[in-house]
């Protein structure tokens, strides 16, 4: 059978047709069940789709939008256990504090994330975690010349800025590209989250010849378990960083002025002000406790740098008390008494009330 121009022209329409309608009518069919203290389950860290979906439900004048890395998402703690549910006990207001955090995301990551997954995030009362861990070297800063995998590659800018570290090929970047700017793209990511054990559906069904796919879909999203053998208080990785002997480490910071990290940090602020959101900046706070004093004086140099940018663009910012060594769990994270602290030392900040109550 052979087509003329007008049938050909006809097909295409009908196949653009079907990629516009198909992911926002699949989003009326499938459930998505949140519930309180809502965080993206770590086993769809890379399902921008899902994450996409659930800042248009939580986007509100009256929500707080807590953006950020693995800190805010909670790696060690149950999602009763994190910062906005700590902040949300504090303003004695249920989900008020939306916990936006994704696990594994870097300023490179989360500034493609926003960019290209959050376009709802207008308008909104945002918070804005700084990790100085994506510049303890140069390897966390994805600036040296050796290839190095790295989680979310296909968030960070393809062609550039450079990442000279990340070495794929045309077809990669540009398929990467492609899932950015088009939502059946990222719809199709999503299924291969949700329902094909993170496999592109023809390689799920290379491993599962007499299997139907079809009969993978559930028609609603798989939520997380409240319970966590890997995290939370019974979790055998709940505990404070030295408990096994741990001995202090020495940082090679990158300098603000050569780190790509903190130049995705300054896009990634200069995109969330231009869609007219109400940022405030968390700075820390880092584990100084685990640092050798040389690494301690040059986070703490790093960290007033960052402060005082912050403040020559006039950015509502915070630095809050260091937390007592036993309540982190590495170098970033800590444990769940820790977020308790760490939520009451924030909300009781004369800088967050007055951002706050709009003063």
């Amino acid at each position: 059978m052979r087509l003329d121009a007008r049938q050909w022209l006809i097909a295409l329409a009908i196949v653009m047709l079907a990629m516009l309608l198909t992911p926002p009518l699949w989003e009326r069919i499938e459930r998505f069940d949140t519930g309180p203290d809502y965080r993206i389950p770590y086993s769809f860290s890379k399902d921008y789709q899902l994450y996409s979906r659930r800042l248009r439900q939580v986007c509100d004048p009256n929500r707080v939008i807590v953006l950020g890395d693995s800190v805010i998402w909670g790696e060690y703690v149950l999602r009763n256990g994190t910062l906005p549910h700590f902040l949300d006990r504090e303003a004695g207001e249920p989900n008020r504090f939306i916990n936006a955090g994704v696990n594994g995301l870097f300023p490179l990551a989360l500034e493609g994330l926003i960019e290209h997954y959050a376009p709802s995030l207008r308008g909104q009362r945002v918070v804005l975690h700084w990790n100085a861990l994506w510049m303890t070297s140069a390897k966390a800063d994805l600036s040296v010349d050796e290839e190095e995998p790295f989680n979310h590659s296909r968030l960070v800018p393809q062609f550039s800025p450079r990442i000279p570290c990340y070495k794929a090929d045309a077809n990669e970047r540009l398929s990467a590209l492609v899932e950015q700017r088009f939502g059946f793209a990222a719809w199709v990511g999503h299924l291969q989250n949700a329902y094909f054990g993170q496999k592109g559906i023809l390689n799920w069904t290379l491993d599962n010849p007499v299997g139907n796919p079809l009969s993978q879909l559930r028609w609603r999203v798989p939520s997380a378990a409240l319970d966590d053998a890997k995290r939370g208080p019974k979790s055998p990785r709940h505990k404070p960083w030295f408990a096994g002997g741990s001995n202090k480490t020495r940082f090679d910071w990158v300098a603000s002025d050569s780190s790509l990290q903190w130049r995705a940090f300054q896009r990634l602020v200069g995109i969330l002000r231009g869609r007219g959101n109400d940022l405030l900046v968390v700075l820390g706070p880092f584990n100084e406790h685990l640092m050798v004093e040389e690494s301690q004086h040059a986070y703490r140099k790093l960290r007033d740098e960052t402060a005082a940018w912050l403040s020559r663009n006039q950015i509502p910012h915070l630095a809050p008390e260091l937390l007592p060594s036993a309540l982190y769990a590495d170098a970033s994270h800590p444990l769940t008494e820790g977020y308790e602290l760490l939520a009451k030392n924030i909300y009781s900040d004369e800088t967050f009330q007055k951002w706050l109550q709009g003063k």
